[in-house]
């Protein structure tokens, strides 16, 4: 049986076409496109393997399509996340969702984008409300988000202010009571 990993073009020939030279030529020239065909066919089936690849092939898928503001450095759920929403980040890049979609990826929550006309701004300025959920933010977090804000946004709108909301869940026992009493006296009947 043939596949695209054993191919012989020139066997697919008629007995008339297998003498021909040209196509002989023919044959033999496209045969390790052919070839070579078949592994990209394999590679296309990664994406749906995102999850189980290990931390060193995401860099490099990372880079093959092209991830804005990647951080090699970064934990490899965010590197994940990140490979997983460059596509559409790509396709809607410089709209709200496209910067909404960076930093959801990176920071595993949603995020909030106000635009000018929400808090009576300048036109086409807008400020990003970024929720950490069960984790610590500091200065570095906040250049990161500014990173991939800018990766994300046109080029006129202007950022004026990022926000981290800091949100920890964490549980709590709560308890009540109510204690009600009445002191009742009972004295002895009065004789008359």
């Amino acid at each position: 049986m043939m596949n695209l990993k054993n191919l012989d073009l020139l066997g697919l020939q008629t007995a008339y076409m297998r003498r021909d030279l040209i196509t002989q030529a023919t044959c033999y020239a496209l045969e390790p496109f052919w070839i070579s065909l078949s592994e990209v066919i394999n590679m296309v089936l990664v994406l749906p393997m995102i999850d189980h690849l290990p931390e060193a092939a995401l860099d490099e898928l990372a880079w093959q399509y092209h991830v804005d503001a990647y951080d090699a450095t970064a934990a490899p759920a965010e590197k994940r996340r990140m490979i997983k929403s460059s596509f559409t980040v790509h396709k809607y890049k410089g709209s709200v969702y496209a910067v909404k979609q960076l930093v959801d990826s990176v920071f595993g929550a949603q995020a909030n984008i106000i635009e000018w006309f929400d808090y009576d701004g300048q036109p086409y300025h807008f400020k990003v409300e970024v929720y950490c959920i069960d984790r610590g933010a500091g200065e570095a977090d906040i250049r990161r988000a500014e990173q991939l804000v800018e990766a994300g946004k046109n080029l006129r709108s202007i950022l004026d202010e990022i926000r981290l909301v800091l949100i920890g869940v964490a549980q709590t026992g709560i308890a009540a009571a109510a204690i009600q009493s009445e002191a009742v006296t009972v004295y002895p009947k009065e004789v008359v």
